[in-house]
């Protein structure tokens, strides 16, 4: 079996955030970053080299695998912010109406800018992570 690329490092979450070329993704970012700690009451970890993410539980797969995983992150990606926002954030329907422009995927909220969203909707996605999230691993 194949060893996960992506674990959590000692790299500092704080520098990697800091050495964001473009302004305005760096801001949000710390922004985002913010938010995720105060939800998830965790400090900011560096998880491979570009995903900032909060907490960390056990994930066991139904073929028992068990790996290392963060409770919710995210990532600056080229052109778009990846929230890892697991529990289920497509079925968080209510609130995506209400949020602005996103895209999601599987467990994945896409944002180009904070400026397009309600952050306070924002805020209660996370929010809505990190209990689905553990509540499940209790």
């Amino acid at each position: 079996m194949a060893e996960l690329k992506t674990k959590a490092t000692t790299a500092s979450a704080e520098a990697f955030l800091n050495q964001i070329k473009d302004d305005a993704t760096r801001q949000d970012c710390l922004a985002i970053a913010k938010l995720m700690k105060q939800a998830s009451r965790a400090a900011p970890q560096m998880w491979g080299a570009n995903i900032v993410g909060f907490g960390s539980r056990r994930l066991k797969y139904a073929s028992g695998r068990e790996i290392d995983w963060m409770v919710i992150g995210f990532s600056p990606r080229q052109g778009k912010i990846t929230l890892y926002l697991p529990g289920g954030v497509e079925q968080q329907t209510a609130r995506l109406k209400k949020l602005g422009k996103h895209t999601t995927g599987k467990g994945c909220l896409y944002l180009k800018t904070l400026k397009d969203v309600d952050t306070q909707v924002l805020k209660e996605l996370i929010i809505q992570a990190v209990r689905t999230t553990t509540e499940s691993a209790a």
